[in-house]
């Protein structure tokens, strides 16, 4: 079986991960695997698992983009691959139209995942096109039915992202030689309640209800200090900046820290007391809330979306009503107290569950054509 994925780029993102940790499940068990992106910092980690990249053009919100269509169709000749999986919208639309001009003999089997709630409109309707659509969430089914009624149930299948079993699992500590380091790079996390908000700097994320959270757990006696992990991409500099000063307009600026991208991400989030979920609007899946799960460490978050399911059956005592501050303040004072421990990740959130629904979604569908 040959598997050809196509998204914008390889650079850092919760998409780009995905794809290589299916590279790498799927290599293991002897699928071929091209990967036709842009290109990005993490090309070579996917061709280090045995996939190969070739690079294309083909997520540019532009015109231009649509002169890739013929190249695609090309390449779709010269390489006959037996599944095309779109991982993104712009690259769902080149790939649509590429297939469109083989003959329908010639054709791959059209697979697309919905990784993002994404604006509900003709443009991202693409996504729920195709032979089949994989959801992230029973969330995310929820939201192509109702937004996309064209898409019969049948041709969805709910597949969850996952985390690896072997690499985050509730007894893993990080080295000593790593809290030394740690510990000399953030001094003022020392004797702190840490509270760890992962994620790109973006207003979804929720980081401006950090300030009032901070208020509320200081007033109470606990020493509260938020965490920042993650990057701030172009054009997100002034969101950056608006929640600094909110959090110096409520006196908190000294009890947050912002880390910027860490490749550490698993030390940082078992260094952390809590790790917690602000989304404003549901998230589709919430992978670092679930690896912080898998590591046996405390996730509290706003009820809805994947993180939410996560909760319900990991954690169910950390959903808080979304947008409730005080009531996530009430929760974090009971943790300070007695921390709660989650219970172990099983199936459908290990890598092999997601690997082999996979495996099997692909040869149903080319059983079926």
């Amino acid at each position: 079986m040959k598997v050809m994925h196509l998204l914008p780029s390889l650079s850092s993102g919760g998409v780009e991960q995905v794809v290589l940790e299916l590279c790498q499940g799927l290599c293991a068990r002897g699928v071929q695997n091209i990967v036709v992106s842009a290109g990005g910092s993490m090309v070579e980690s996917v061709e280090a698992v045995g996939a190969r990249h070739i690079c294309r053009p083909i997520g540019r919100k532009s015109l231009l983009t649509l002169l890739q269509v013929g190249k695609l169709a090309r390449l779709l000749r010269s390489e006959k691959p037996d599944i095309l999986h779109l991982h993104s919208r712009v690259p769902a639309w080149v790939g649509h139209l590429a297939v469109r001009r083989l003959p329908r003999g010639q054709r791959p089997t059209v697979v697309s995942s919905f990784h993002g709630f994404h604006s509900v409109n003709a443009y991202s309707g693409i996504m729920a096109k195709g032979d089949c659509v994989i959801a992230v969430s029973d969330c995310m089914k929820q939201h192509i039915l109702e937004n996309y009624p064209a898409t019969p149930e049948s041709r969805i299948v709910v597949i969850p992202n996952s985390v690896d079993s072997t690499m985050n699992y509730p007894g893993y500590h990080p080295t000593e030689s790593w809290w030394q380091q740690w510990r000399a790079d953030y001094p003022e996390l020392n004797g702190k309640y840490t509270m760890c908000l992962p994620g790109r700097i973006t207003r979804l994320k929720g980081a401006l209800h950090l300030p009032e959270l901070l208020q509320k757990l200081h007033a109470r006696g606990i020493p509260a200090h938020a965490v920042i992990v993650g990057e701030t991409k172009k054009g997100k500099e002034a969101f950056k900046e608006e929640v600094k000063a909110a959090l110096r307009a409520a006196g908190m600026e000294q009890h947050s820290t912002w880390t910027g991208h860490r490749r550490d991400l698993r030390d940082v989030l078992c260094a952390c007391d809590v790790t917690l979920s602000l989304t404003l609007q549901p998230e589709s899946f919430g992978k670092t809330t679930l690896e912080a799960l898998a590591l046996g460490r405390p996730v509290a978050g706003y009820e809805h979306g994947g993180v939410g399911e996560q909760l319900s059956t990991l954690l169910p005592e950390g959903k808080v009503t979304t947008g409730d501050i005080a009531a996530m303040a009430d929760l974090l004072e009971r943790w300070h107290k007695t921390p709660p421990t989650p219970a172990a990740v099983g199936a459908p959130y290990r890598r092999d569950d997601m690997i082999e629904a996979h495996i099997c979604t692909y040869e149903r569908l080319l059983a079926q054509a």
